[in-house]
C-alpha cells in the first residue's frame, strides 16, 4: 500500500453492512470490545459526538423544565416484576448480578435496561401532594440489554443514554409532555443532525413494554432500512400502580400519578454514519462534528516552516473567534495526502490547505468535505465567511437525506404485492413503504413474518386516506409506514 493510501472501504454497492463497520472503524468512532460480549469502545472522536449530541439536547431538556439527577445502576429483580408488562418485554434481555462480596445475595440485581422502576419507588418517596407536580427529571447513564446481535452504536449490550421521567397530576397533561419531548428529538434530528423523521405512534406490538402509548421519530438510511432515532412513551398509571405514587390532589383525595419516559442513545451515531457517510468515509453535519475545520499546513523547506505555522496558528484563532471549531494539522510524520485522507474520514466538514504560494497571494484553498472540487477564498475574509459556508453545508446535508427519503418511499396500490413496493431489487435499497393497514394484529405480524418488515409507525400528521388492508383486503382508514429496520 502506498505511503498516503488508507485502508480499504467497501463500497456501499458492495456490502452495506460492511461499509458500515469500515467507516465506523476508519473514522476512529468505535471498536468492538472483544474481552467483553457485545461490548464496545467508544473512542475519542466517537465520544466528541456523543458530547455534542448530549449539550446539544441537555440544553433543551432544561429549557422545557427538566433537571438532571442520577439513580442506581443495580436494580432489585423484584422491582422489574412490579409492573407484569415491564419485566415480561425485558425479560430476555436482562443481565443479573447475583454474587457480591464473595457472598450470593439475598435479592439479585439486575443492571439497569431502563429505570422506570427505581425511579417509580423514590417518585413514591419524594410525591405526597399535587404542589410536588409536575417532577421532571433526566438522567444521562449507560445500560445494559443483552444483545444477541451486537453491532457497533446500532446495538450493543452495553450503550449511553437519556432517559427522561416525569410525574404529572392529570392524563392530559402527561399525554402532552410526551408530545413535547418528540418535538424536541424532533427538532434535534432535522436541525442537528440533519436527519429528516417521520413523527408517529407505534402500534401495540410495537409499543414500549409498561406503556400506553409510544410515539417515535423514525429515519431513513441510506440502503433505505428504518432507524428508530428516539422514542417518548404515555405511561399512563401503570407505573403509578405499581410503585403506589400516590398525590393528594387539590380536592383532598388520593391520586396515582400520570408518568411519561423518553429517550435516544448512542445509536444516534450510528444514524448519522448511515445516513450521511459516503465511499470515502464519514460525513458529519457540522453541528456535531467535534472539528468542524482542519488547517493542513504545507511547506517544502525549512525556511517556509515557521512562517506557514504561524499564519495557520492565527487562521485557527480567528476561526474560533467567529464560533468555528477548528485545529492546525502540525504532524510532521504525516505528509499532506496522507492528512487529507485522514481528516476526510474522520467526517471533518471543511479542509483548509495553507502554503507559502497561498500566503503570497492572500487565499487559502478549501474543500469542502461534500463536495469534489476545491474553491479559493481570499485568507482575510475566511473567518467571516466560513460559518455561512458551515450553514450551507448543514442544510444542503439535511436536503439531500430528505430527497433521498422521498425517493425511495413509494405508496402500495391496491392489487400490488408488498414485497414488491418494499425491494427495489437485487443490490438496491429498500423502500418506505405506505399501505393501508386495517388495524389487526395477525395482519402486522403476518407482514413481519413474511417480509422481515415492520410497521414503524402510524404517521402523527396522516390524513384520512381510506383503502383495503394490505393483507386481509378489509377497509382501513389511512396509511402506516412499513420498512425493514435496524
Amino acid at each position: 500500500m502506498a505511503e498516503d493510501q488508507p485502508a480499504r472501504i467497501t463500497p456501499r454497492s458492495e456490502n452495506f453492512p460492511q461499509w458500515y463497520q469500515d467507516v465506523v472503524r476508519e473514522g476512529g468512532l468505535a471498536e468492538a470490545a472483544e474481552v467483553v460480549r457485545g461490548c464496545m469502545v467508544i473512542k475519542p472522536h466517537g465520544y466528541a459526538i456523543w458530547e455534542k449530541i448530549q449539550q446539544a439536547l441537555d440544553k433543551r431538556f432544561k429549557e422545557t423544565g427538566h433537571q438532571n439527577a442520577y439513580f442506581p445502576l443495580l436494580i432489585p429483580e423484584s422491582f422489574l416484576k412490579r409492573e407484569a408488562e415491564h419485566v415480561e418485554g425485558f425479560a430476555p434481555e436482562v443481565a443479573v448480578v447475583t454474587h457480591a462480596g464473595g457472598k450470593k445475595l439475598e435479592e439479585p440485581y439486575v443492571i439497569r435496561p431502563t429505570s422506570e422502576t427505581i425511579i417509580g419507588h423514590f417518585f413514591a418517596r419524594w410525591i405526597k401532594s399535587h404542589r410536588d407536580l409536575p417532577l421532571k427529571l433526566n438522567q444521562w447513564a449507560n445500560v445494559m440489554r443483552w444483545e444477541m446481535k451486537p453491532r457497533l452504536f446500532l446495538r450493543t449490550g452495553e450503550f449511553l443514554w437519556q432517559e427522561g421521567h416525569t410525574a404529572h397530576a392529570t392524563h392530559e397533561e402527561a399525554e402532552r409532555e410526551t408530545i413535547q419531548m418528540l418535538d424536541v428529538y424532533t427538532e434535534f434530528a432535522e436541525q442537528w443532525m440533519a436527519l429528516p423523521v417521520i413523527r408517529g405512534r407505534k402500534t401495540e406490538s410495537e409499543r414500549f413494554a409498561g406503556a400506553v402509548t409510544t410515539y417515535t421519530i423514525e429515519g431513513m438510511m441510506q440502503d433505505g432500512r428504518a432507524l428508530q432515532a428516539g422514542t417518548s412513551h404515555d405511561l399512563g398509571q401503570n407505573f403509578g400502580r405499581a410503585f403506589n405514587v400516590q398525590f393528594q390532589n387539590e380536592q383532598g383525595q388520593l391520586e396515582h400519578v400520570w408518568q411519561t419516559s423518553w429517550g435516544v442513545s448512542t445509536r444516534l451515531i450510528g444514524g448519522l454514519v448511515m445516513a450521511h457517510s459516503d465511499d470515502a468515509g464519514l460525513v458529519l453535519p457540522p453541528k456535531l462534528a467535534p472539528v468542524q475545520a482542519v488547517v493542513v499546513p504545507i511547506f517544502r523547506k525549512a525556511e517556509e516552516r515557521q512562517k506557514v505555522l504561524d499564519v495557520a496558528d492565527r487562521l485557527a484563532a480567528d476561526l474560533a473567534a467567529a464560533g468555528v471549531a477548528a485545529v492546525v494539522d502540525k504532524d510532521e510524520a504525516e505528509r499532506p495526502g496522507a492528512k487529507f485522507y485522514k481528516w476526510e474520514r474522520k467526517g471533518v466538514p471543511v479542509r483548509i490547505e495553507l502554503g507559502p504560494r497561498d500566503i503570497a497571494a492572500g487565499q487559502v484553498t478549501l474543500r469542502r468535505r461534500t463536495a469534489t472540487e476545491r474553491e479559493t477564498l481570499p485568507l482575510p475574509d475566511l473567518a467571516a465567511q466560513l460559518p455561512r459556508i458551515l450553514e450551507e453545508m448543514q442544510a444542503a446535508i439535511f436536503k439531500g437525506a430528505l430527497e433521498a427519503r422521498e425517493s425511495k418511499t413509494v405508496d402500495l396500490e391496491p392489487g400490488k404485492p408488498f414485497s414488491e413496493a418494499l425491494e427495489a431489487g437485487p443490490g438496491l435499497p429498500l423502500h418506505f413503504v405506505r399501505a393501508h393497514w386495517c388495524g389487526s394484529a395477525a395482519c402486522e405480524a403476518s407482514v413481519k413474518d413474511e417480509t422481515r418488515a415492520s410497521i414503524r409507525c402510524i404517521p402523527l400528521d396522516a390524513r384520512p386516506d381510506p383503502g383495503p388492508c394490505l393483507v386481509c383486503g378489509k377497509p382501513a382508514g389511512g396509511r402506516v409506514v412499513l420498512a425493514r429496520s435496524y
